[in-house]
């Protein structure tokens, strides 16, 4: 492979170009950023790990730029399609005219950190934290960074003050479960693929790969339910095969957003719902009252969680998880079922199989309990490996710090790991609408930046990313997600008061 050694210099360099990479683009645009996308097209995971029938999982008031609204023609949809929210997102790049620091099929192969050559920073990475971080941007490079055209097959170095890493935590490295000697799937006769090959697949080679076959969807998150209608769509009659879900931990799904009769929003996500719950920096008299509002708190999920199962079929079919509602909430794992999931298993085109653990065998799976299932086609759906993704990225010895010993990443404002300077991570801690919590951490970085305010102390910084965690992990057994669902609105208003704004809230 060819290697430019030449150096282009430019102040803020952005890895990816999915929502928050463009949303990035646009309130950095002052500095000319410069935007690696390793792909052919803007839109990330919607563009490369979306199915026919994925559909937006919040409504779509709630994933919209504060600038930019949907098209009049698609306020009857309340769940557009993944084609459509591409084509918004579209919309929005050519709108702000951010392609024009888009580097297409551009991949980011390696990052050298070079800032302690011309700064004399406060901290040393090896040293224990301590002191001011600094400013963002103080005129010297800090970071080199190898991009790849992968069509000229070429490498080309470049220098930022400043590199805002966009790749999220989904995409890129499948998780692949691990199977003991001569149990995996070497041994199995039939095609074996995560859902990220699935998605690559078009229409016509995703039915030709589902129909007549006998399909085993592993998992029971968003992308495995939306594989499983699929397949039940593709072997409709007498002679089309039933599709088997394979699933070892269950989650609540809801077939919409109301509960009975209510707007969901009035649960979790206005600032009277959200002060029932902890938030990270309350303070003594708030800490006393949702002690002891706690069982308020269980009542509103035992509420929800009653309605899920008078409204869906979950205990016939053993579905109904046994953790409460509001843990799968907190931990951004709600999902949206497809107006016919049911409506196929009651025509047996889906089936259940409970299982902690199974493996291959020459004509499908085995199960623990020493059943098997015969298949053709298994089709992963065990997520990606987020965190390894990000350390992928970073050199020594930054790989080692951006993980702690409980295996949290800390980010400041969900921005700033306070151990690896000069660089910002969007996109990575989710919340209810993914796109308005990337938008405000842009503008957040773009002001930060500009050094309109200045960080808190790496210790300060520490110390609060701890407190976060610690409210996870009272609210939900998957904090490992680092989601901020029950706090978002005090995530807002702490992000805002920093910057100097006032944001009205629901």
């Amino acid at each position: 492979m060819a290697e430019n050694n030449r150096r282009s210099v430019s102040k803020i360099g952005i890895i990816g170009a999915g929502i928050s990479g463009i949303a990035a683009a646009k309130h950095l645009s002052g500095h000319h950023p410069v935007v690696f996308e390793a792909t052919d097209s803007i839109g990330g995971v919607w563009r490369h790990c979306s199915f026919r029938t994925t559909r937006l999982q919040t409504p779509r008031r709630d994933f919209q730029f504060s600038d930019y609204p949907w098209p009049p023609e698609s306020e009857s949809n309340d769940f557009p399609t993944y084609l459509e929210v591409l084509d918004y997102l579209h919309g929005y790049a050519t709108n702000f005219d951010v392609l024009k620091f888009v580097k297409f099929n551009s991949k980011v192969v390696q990052l050298r950190y070079i800032g302690g050559r011309e700064t004399d920073r406060e901290h040393d990475v090896d040293s224990t934290p301590a002191g001011e971080y600094g400013s963002l941007l103080n005129g010297h490079p800090a970071w080199e960074v190898a991009v790849e055209d992968t069509q000229l097959n070429t490498i080309q170095w470049y220098e930022f003050e400043l590199v805002v890493i966009c790749v999220g935590r989904y995409g890129d490295i499948p998780n692949m479960p691990k199977f003991p000697p001569n149990k995996g799937p070497e041994v199995f006769k039939g095609k074996v693929l995560h859902s990220i090959d699935y998605a690559k697949l078009d229409h016509d080679a995703a039915r030709a790969l589902l129909h007549h076959n006998r399909v085993a969807v592993v998992g029971y998150r968003k992308s495995a339910i939306d594989v499983a209608v699929e397949c039940a769509e593709a072997n409709q009659g007498p002679e089309g095969k039933p599709c088997t879900m394979v699933i070892r931990s269950l989650h609540w799904t809801v077939p919409c957003y109301r509960i009975w009769g209510l707007p969901f929003f009035l649960f979790y996500s206005t600032r009277f719902s959200q002060f029932l719950q902890e938030s990270p920096n309350q303070g003594l008299f708030k800490a006393l009252f949702c002690s002891l509002i706690s069982p308020t708190r269980k009542a509103i999920s035992k509420f929800i969680e009653s309605y899920l199962t008078w409204k869906l079929p979950l205990e016939k079919y053993g579905l109904k998880p046994e953790h409460p509602f509001e843990e799968d909430y907190a931990s951004c794992q709600m999902a949206i079922l497809p107006e016919n999931f049911f409506e196929e298993a009651e025509k047996g085109k889906i089936q259940f199989k409970r299982a902690s653990k199974w493996w291959f065998w020459s004509g499908g799976l085995e199960f623990e309990d020493n059943t098997k299932l015969e298949a053709d086609v298994v089709i992963l759906n065990t997520g990606f490996l987020g965190k390894q993704k990000l350390q992928s990225l970073l050199p020594h010895p930054f790989r080692s710090l951006l993980v702690d010993s409980s295996d949290i990443i800390h980010l400041y404002k969900g921005v700033i790991h306070p151990l690896v300077p000069n660089m910002a991570f969007v996109g990575y801690m989710e919340s209810v609408s993914n796109l308005r919590t990337a938008e405000l951490r842009c503008k957040w970085v773009a002001r930060l930046a500009d050094d309109r305010f200045k960080l808190p102390s790496i210790d300060g910084m520490l110390e609060q990313t701890a407190r976060e965690v610690q409210v996870m992990k009272r609210t939900t057994r998957f904090y490992k997600r680092q989601c901020i669902s029950t706090f978002s609105i005090n995530h807002t208003d702490e992000i805002s008061q920093e910057m100097g704004d006032t944001l009205a809230n629901k």
